[in-house]
């Protein structure tokens, strides 16, 4: 049986519409956006993410990225990005990226991922069944989450989830 997703057991809220030119639910992640290092041989670029339907009281957003399927007993946080100005309702493909974070909002805050990086980073299940990854855009009712770059991910999680007014998602696979 396959792990939880990570808002099954959260408040519901209303849905965002997420899409992307890069990603597609229940398809394949492309070498492009995974990881380059751990084994892997991938390009370690953030996919493009844009996103609608917010309520008109959001006043920022977050985007992460999880993979409930990692062999951890707590999954495995890939990407946690916060700060985001209500006014931004797309993110290009290597916002995420180090260390150039092309075209990543002023303003906008990476919080270390579980690889220990201020970044998105890519895939890199271990061999065996193909692990799923959650990129989620979270519309927030703050202008700040009140973090910085040092928080983990379940502080910027706790946080986000206390002023989260919608969210939506994605779900591409990979495995090797």
């Amino acid at each position: 049986m396959p792990a939880p997703l990570p808002h099954e057991y959260l408040p519901s809220v209303p849905a965002l519409v997420v899409e992307s030119d890069d990603i597609q639910d229940g398809e394949r992640l492309s070498d492009l956006h995974v990881f380059n290092d751990w084994g892997m041989t991938g390009q370690n670029v953030s996919p493009h993410l844009r996103w609608s339907g917010a309520p008109a009281e959001t006043r920022s957003y977050a985007v992460t990225c999880y993979d409930p399927d990692a062999p951890t007993g707590s999954g495995f946080w890939h990407w946690v990005l916060f700060d985001l100005p209500a006014s931004v309702t797309e993110l290009p493909a290597g916002a995420g990226t180090a260390p150039d974070f092309k075209g990543l909002p002023e303003g906008a805050v990476h919080a270390r991922n579980d690889y220990g990086i201020e970044a998105y980073g890519g895939a890199a299940p271990p061999p065996g069944a193909p692990h799923r990854y959650v990129f989620t855009v979270h519309a927030l009712g703050v202008d700040k989450l009140g973090v910085d770059s040092d928080a983990s991910p379940a502080v910027v999680g706790f946080n986000i989830t206390a002023n989260t007014l919608a969210r939506g998602h994605v779900i591409p696979h990979y495995g090797v």
